[in-house]
């Protein structure tokens, strides 16, 4: 067990193209944002084990050797499979909810607590540890933020029990993991993933891992040729919506309508497939030529994804602001709400792009400037991160 503080981040992530086609085969396409959960993990020697999630209001303890005295069998999953409703239960019972807990907090807490005895049982006795988790990441927001949560205790976790190496050496301010062992992190973010959300597609976890941008189709994962960086803004409307109940009213749409949204599907699958071939061609020889072409394709698939259903009048409010100042938007994620992206071009004046962000944040919405393709999975050392990182990190 190792006894040094550890701290590692990993990134949210938004969705290109793709959004609900990828429900029906078609292909989507996912990149990591430059927006980041933090972690910090410090061993402690009075028996206890501490969660701190600030940014939701969560404070937790719990004895380490009652933890030990429990059964945990029922975690012994060499296959990673989903956690019964029964294991489940027990979880619940283990975590001692206070009876006012939202449903969000009971989630947060029961996937880590499930990665923690999952992990840590292999030691000769449970660690004593006290683990803080803060986010520059929305939750609910469609960003990959329960993702990152759990990449980020996976990938600690694994390397305070020593599962995996530290990959940080003393002078340097970060590091990665090797490709093996950011499959094992992935694997047990996953798992997380499966706690929080039940039957996740794994693209989340999978970006917020390995960073950079990913292609996803029917469960296959590859990485995708692109540009180092790609400049947005990132725009959360705070209208809240139901992913599970969008779906089902695309499907209910395809079902009755089916010579109508097919070919929309279509369309959205061909807008995926025209994005990774520009992106291709921006890896190695980037002109702004291909950012109108960017630009063409974030339209046409805004006014598809319209067609759907998945419009709302806060996106179309930010398509409108956007389009005032010569930028082009489309939603990302879930749609009815929620999360829109911009692209900025290298040739946009500062001016420009702030006015355009101030419209957005007088409006009433969340707006942030940032890029895409950032690094997944990340140890730092102390003294890397940002003080406003280590404040919040340091409870301040």
């Amino acid at each position: 067990m190792l006894s040094r503080v550890l701290l590692v981040s990993a990134p949210g992530k938004v969705i290109l193209h793709g959004e609900y086609a990828v429900v029906h085969g078609k292909v989507a396409l996912a990149a990591a944002v430059n927006m980041r959960t933090f972690l910090r993990l410090q061993p402690q020697g009075n028996g206890k084990l501490d969660l701190n999630l600030p940014n939701i209001g969560i404070k937790r303890t719990w004895d380490v050797a009652r933890l030990q005295l429990l059964d945990t069998s029922f975690l012994e999953q060499g296959d990673f499979t989903v956690l019964t409703e029964e294991q489940m239960e027990k979880l619940k019972e283990v975590a001692g909810f206070p009876e006012d807990c939202a449903n969000h907090e009971r989630l947060a807490v029961l996937a880590f607590l499930y990665l923690y005895l999952s992990i840590c049982r292999k030691q000769r006795a449970l660690p004593s540890l006290d683990i803080t988790v803060w986010s520059e990441l929305p939750p609910g927001a469609g960003l990959g933020s329960s993702a990152a949560y759990s990449v980020c205790l996976a990938a600690a976790l694994l390397t305070a029990c020593e599962e995996i190496p530290n990959p940080l050496k003393e002078e340097e301010g970060a590091s990665r993991w090797a490709a093996e062992d950011l499959e094992l992190i992935n694997k047990w973010a996953f798992q997380g993933e499966r706690v929080i959300h039940g039957n996740p597609s794994g693209v989340d976890n999978s970006v917020s891992t390995w960073g950079g941008a990913l292609r996803y189709q029917q469960g296959k994962i590859s990485s995708l040729k692109r540009p180092q960086s790609l400049k947005i803004l990132l725009t959360h409307t705070k209208v809240s919506r139901s992913t599970k109940a969008i779906i089902a009213s695309v499907s209910n749409r395809l079902l009755k309508f089916p010579e109508i949204v097919a070919p929309l599907l279509t369309s959205i699958n061909a807008i995926s497939l025209e994005c990774e071939r520009v992106l291709g061609e921006m890896a190695t020889a980037p002109a702004l030529e291909h950012y109108f072409m960017l630009e063409e394709l974030i339209d046409m698939n805004q006014h598809l994804l319209n067609a759907l259903g998945l419009g709302h009048t806060s996106l179309d409010q930010l398509c409108q602001m956007t389009m005032a100042h010569g930028l082009h938007s489309k939603l990302t994620g879930a749609g009815c709400g929620g999360c829109g992206i911009t692209l900025l071009r290298p040739d946009l004046e500062g001016p420009k792009v702030e006015a355009a962000k101030q419209a957005l944040i007088s409006y009433g919405f969340d707006c942030w400037e940032t890029s895409l393709g950032a690094p997944g999975i990340s140890i730092h050392s102390s003294s890397s991160l940002d003080a406003p990182v280590r404040q919040a990190l340091d409870g301040l």
